[in-house]
């Protein structure tokens, strides 16, 4: 079929079988389609959508249209797996997550991206670390996830690169918000990776990336269907964003607060929370675990042991950072020069706080992107970030602001501040982990 005519077709709501999708994809990936073309492809599947069956072939298409990386030669003794997040702010679980599944036996491939809008990006985090490279050669990569356990990059040009003029095209045709794009940009990437389980985390609240709790619950379970239909068992999990997940938003900030986790600093909080739950799911996936009260025992020992933070600290290493981050992370880390702490300016409970907001704020402090090619200061953010259901006095600090400058660090106040509400009463906080979405391979 004509490219036009497959365009004409699924434009009038016809479905597409998957031999005409791979030839899309295909030229999209090659550039045997042109941007006009790639556009009202894209237009027509957000206006008409795809049933179930085409978004598998989507994203089975986007997955193969470069290469999919092959584990079987390095004689692996562990399960590959990997953890994807629809983002949200103050989300550091990845810096977490992978040294702790590796710790456990895994292996863990993990591509990551850039913060985008309000997120926070994994990549944007390590690159506060001096010297650590998300771009390594593939030698460098295949030899830590089979040595380390795991080691946390961006995506390669030869992985899904369909997806990147795809999504390229989408996010200037206004067709970024459908569910099969959305499915098959994820999976297109993760899948590539060579999986033996995937566990997603999909984001419900102020600071999710979809905008209502009943779209967040869909594109779970369509993710989860999906993958799994694609021969990869996938676990969906959808956790709370009404509110930052760490106590903290902002690059080196939130690689301190990962440290302060590996090496049992800190050992509760939400973050902690929500990585264990992902863990459990993994090892779980993995065969790793019998069940789940196996799973959480075994991810205890490795974190109290520092079995996770030393698998953190040889992937730094290997990736170019300082050999000891974990010892010296204010020597290595950079610091705002300004400090300034936000104070409560009436007593009461906090009932709501916009994480999206924050998110926003911490953008405009420099830690964030407001053009592509904007370069991010590592060192500004929000620590100390007051909890929903919390009770504060007057002027007690509701968070704290590491600014690059006076005048920056006032307006940040002002957006935190109007971000936030304070009532009579507790209205506690939500929970966590709201539902687990699990599908094996049929």
């Amino acid at each position: 079929m004509l490219p036009q005519e497959a365009i004409r077709a699924k434009r009038d709501g016809q479905s597409l079988d998957a031999a005409t999708i791979r030839e899309l994809v295909a030229g999209i990936g090659d550039g045997g389609l042109g941007d006009a073309q790639v556009g009202a492809l894209a237009m027509a599947i957000y206006l008409k959508g795809m049933d179930a069956a085409e978004t598998v072939a989507l994203t089975e298409a986007v997955r193969d249209s470069g290469a999919v990386l092959d584990w079987s030669g390095l004689d692996l003794p562990g399960p590959v797996l990997d953890k994807h997040s629809t983002g949200g702010v103050g989300d550091l679980v990845s810096l977490v997550l992978g040294p702790w599944i590796a710790a456990c036996g895994g292996h863990v491939p993990m591509i990551s991206g850039r913060g985008l809008g309000h997120t926070g990006g994994t990549l944007d985090k390590l690159e506060a670390i001096p010297g650590y490279s998300v771009t390594p050669d593939t030698a460098t990569f295949r030899r830590l996830v089979r040595d380390v356990g795991v080691a946390i990059i961006g995506q390669t040009g030869s992985l899904a690169p369909a997806d990147k003029r795809l999504y390229a095209v989408r996010d200037v045709t206004a067709t970024v918000e459908s569910l099969p794009l959305i499915v098959s940009s994820i999976l297109g990437k993760k899948l590539a990776c060579g999986l033996d389980a995937l566990v997603m985390d999909v984001k419900v609240g102020s600071g999710a990336f979809m905008p209502t709790a009943e779209a967040s619950r869909e594109l779970a379970e369509t993710i989860a269907e999906v993958a799994s239909q694609a021969g990869t068992p996938t676990t969906a999990l959808l956790t709370d964003m009404s509110q930052p997940l760490a106590p903290c938003a902002g690059n080196a900030l939130e690689v301190r607060e990962a440290l302060a986790v590996l090496t049992g600093e800190c050992r509760d909080g939400r973050l902690l929370e929500v990585t264990r739950a992902l863990a459990a799911e993994m090892l779980l996936a993995g065969g790793l675990a019998a069940d789940r009260t196996a799973a959480l025992a075994r991810l205890d020992e490795r974190l109290a042991s520092g079995a996770a933070a030393e698998r953190f600290a040889r992937m730094v290493a290997g990736l170019g950072g300082p050999s000891d981050l974990l010892e010296a992370a204010d020597r290595h880390l950079p610091a705002a020069p300004v400090v300034r702490e936000i104070r409560a300016e009436r007593a009461g409970y906090l009932q709501g706080l916009d994480a999206r907001a924050l998110g926003m704020a911490v953008v405009e402090l420099g830690g964030g992107r407001r053009a592509a090619q904007d370069t991010i200061d590592p060192a500004v953010g929000l620590s100390g970030i007051a909890a929903l259901g919390e009770r504060v006095a007057a002027g007690q600090p509701l968070a704290v602001v590491h600014a690059r400058s006076e005048d920056a660090a006032v307006r940040a106040e002002r957006q935190f501040l109007a971000a936030l509400e304070l009532g009579e009463t507790s209205a506690g906080a939500p929970t966590l982990v709201q539902d687990i979405i699990r599908r094996e391979v049929p």
